[in-house]
């Protein structure tokens, strides 16, 4: 079996949410308990930190990863969905997992999903934790897939629980309003095990706070107790003041992410970095600088406020709900050039009209759609946004998307591509 056919077997085999959407899911963490169970139960081998929310997690997964890294830890790194290739999800020390560790994995349990008849994301959570456990980590940083309560990843039992920010986004399959996702995110705080709020948000903070009531967890909400201040914002990378109780922690830390956004995810990450120091994870000061003004370059991090040309001045991003939307478009506002030319392509189980309602109608509009059945034809989503006099032309692909907004482009405007994670995985570019 090559690696090509391994895949074949698994997307055909195996439902994909990224996929096919919510048909993908299921109810329980029956099948991941059974198919970890079969591999010798290998995430009770290593320690971990859990990370859960809606807008966040991933950029705060690859943080912690980062720091713990520089930290001289062996560090397994669990994200999705991949960007280029499935080996993306599953990294020690910033190597993705090699293609024959996964064509082995299979070949000896193809028997047993045929059994069992798992999820694409179960077989991949047990797949990860035991890498994880066959490579001795010292430690893995886990992002939650969707959710959290019924998640794959919450078999585990973390020395901390992150959870980042919470918005609208899967309604369809956590709830209709911030407090009903907000307690399916909720649902990765273990007995006695701390948690951390990346950002305070009034209107749910009592989710959380019952929670770990009922799980006898202390709980803590980062900004509250630090206090991050934006010094400097560049193209790649900024600089923050980190204060604790009026004191200086750190007068001018380095960040290397962009994305304003990412204030609102330091303060989760710093929050685990001082409970992991309680919890014999010492993490030097200098280690941690280290790992937040390296992390692309330490873990592989891409996709997020990427920087991928600088004539015209071209950047894409994976944010795709409403709150994602909302904080990229604040962005684009803040570089302030001549024009926009956005290149965008959703999925069908959006809020659609939502997002499109919060589009400039100034921009000029490139609609197109990624290669896979979740994705919304491009012609429809054109069509959705004349209703919103956002005016632009269909593509098939995202490249001859970006390749027409390359044409008429001035060197002082700006691309942007996005709406989709999937969109910004097949950008040839990246």
């Amino acid at each position: 079996m090559t690696y090509q056919e391994c895949l074949a077997y698994l997307y055909e085999q195996l439902p994909m949410f990224q996929r096919v959407g919510s048909s993908a899911l299921t109810k329980d963490l029956n099948n991941t308990i059974a198919l970890c169970a079969v591999v010798g139960n290998p995430q009770a081998n290593f320690s971990c930190i859990h990370i859960a929310g809606t807008n966040g997690k991933g950029s705060s997964s690859n943080m912690l990863a980062a720091v713990l890294q520089s930290a001289g830890y062996r560090t397994g790194l669990y994200t999705s969905p991949h960007l280029k290739e499935f080996t993306e999800r599953i990294k020690v020390n910033g190597a993705d997992i090699p293609a024959d560790y996964l064509i082995s994995f299979v070949q000896a349990h193809k028997s047993l999903f045929e059994e069992i008849k798992p999820s694409f994301f179960e077989m991949t959570v047990a797949l990860a934790f035991k890498y994880f456990a066959d490579n001795q980590i010292d430690i893995a940083v886990v992002e939650v897939g969707l959710g959290g309560r019924l998640d794959s990843t919450n078999i585990i039992t973390p020395l901390v629980s992150l959870i980042t920010n919470i918005s609208l986004d899967h309604q369809n399959i956590l709830g209709d309003d911030l407090a009903t996702i907000a307690a399916e995110k909720a649902g990765i705080i273990k007995k006695g095990v701390p948690a951390v709020i990346s950002k305070t948000q009034p209107d749910i903070a009592a989710v959380f706070t019952q929670k770990a009531e009922a799980e006898a967890a202390p709980l803590y909400f980062a900004d509250q107790d630090l206090k991050v201040t934006s010094l400097k914002n560049e193209l790649t990378r900024q600089y923050f003041r980190v204060e604790k109780e009026n004191q200086i922690l750190y007068p001018n830390l380095e960040l290397g992410l962009a994305g304003n956004y990412q204030q609102f995810n330091l303060p989760g990450v710093l929050k685990t970095i001082e409970l992991l120091n309680q919890k014999e994870f010492p993490v030097p000061a200098d280690a941690l600088q280290n790992g937040l003004a390296r992390v692309n370059e330490i873990t592989g991090f891409k996709g997020r406020w990427q920087v991928i040309r600088q004539s015209p001045l071209t950047i894409c991003d994976t944010g795709h709900n409403e709150d994602g939307i909302k904080q990229i478009l604040q962005q684009l506002e803040s570089l302030q050039r001549p024009a926009v030319h956005l290149v965008l392509g959703l999925v069908k189980d959006k809020d659609v009209t939502k997002i499109l309602s919060l589009l400039p109608t100034g921009y000029k509009y490139y609609f197109c759609q990624a290669h896979l059945p979740r994705a919304l034809p491009a012609q429809e989503l054109a069509l959705m946004a004349s209703d919103f006099n956002l005016k632009g032309k269909a593509y098939p692909d995202v490249n001859e998307a970006y390749a027409a907004a390359r044409k008429v482009a001035n060197p002082d405007d700006v691309i942007f591509i996005g709406g989709s994670t999937f969109v910004v995985a097949e950008l040839a570019e990246l």
